[in-house]
């Protein structure tokens, strides 16, 4: 399957209160993370930076949002219109513990559905997740719409999820899919991983 990853890091990290993607992560920070497992999958992979142009000096593809304040699904869908028709992988930076192996595995669901979003115990994880080309029409509809939930589109689309049972085959859940979205929730996970 032809497929583009996509590390999102568009988000304004208003909880962090500095931009999280610029955070030392290992060697690297959370976007090179986030770069590094997607390279892994797909050879095809760029960043969407949300409304701003950001980090042309990774020396790959970046894809700003078509429009301003349009949140997540504003990103997955200047994303998927800059794909030129083909499927999307999609992978938050602020998600460090999302292995290769995980990633793989919604690659390898994605036959005969056009979304493969994890479910853990706090709710969809939707910026860790395989969108197709058949996505791009309804989310473009619900974008336009004004809606701006991630779900939104769901109904229009044939969507397989991936629950608790199945992603602990990967790790504990809450651990493959810990979000980084304060500073203490860096500082913890962080002290974790070394």
């Amino acid at each position: 399957m032809s497929v583009t990853g996509f590390a999102v890091a568009g988000g304004r990290s208003l909880r962090m209160g500095c931009d999280k993607a610029l955070l030392a992560w290992g060697e690297t920070d959370l976007l090179g993370h986030a770069l590094s497992r997607l390279r892994k999958l797909t050879p095809d992979v760029r960043i969407l930076s949300g409304p701003e142009t950001r980090y042309r000096e990774r020396g790959m593809p970046v894809v700003t949002d078509l429009m301003d304040d349009g949140g997540p699904l504003a990103g997955v869908l200047a994303g998927l219109e800059a794909n030129g028709g083909r499927a999307g992988l999609f992978l938050a930076v602020d998600l460090p513990f999302v292995s290769t192996e995980l990633l793989a595995h919604l690659l390898a669901l994605a036959d005969g559905f056009d979304a493969v979003v994890p479910v853990s115990s706090r709710g969809p994880e939707p910026l860790c997740a395989f969108y197709g080309p058949v996505c791009l029409a309804p989310i473009r509809r619900r974008v336009a719409a004004g809606e701006r939930k991630m779900t939104a589109f769901w109904p229009d689309v044939r969507v397989r999820e991936i629950a608790v049972a199945e992603l602990a085959g990967f790790g504990d859940p809450d651990h493959l899919l810990a979000n980084l979205n304060e500073p203490e929730a860096y500082a913890r996970w962080r002290s974790e991983a070394r």
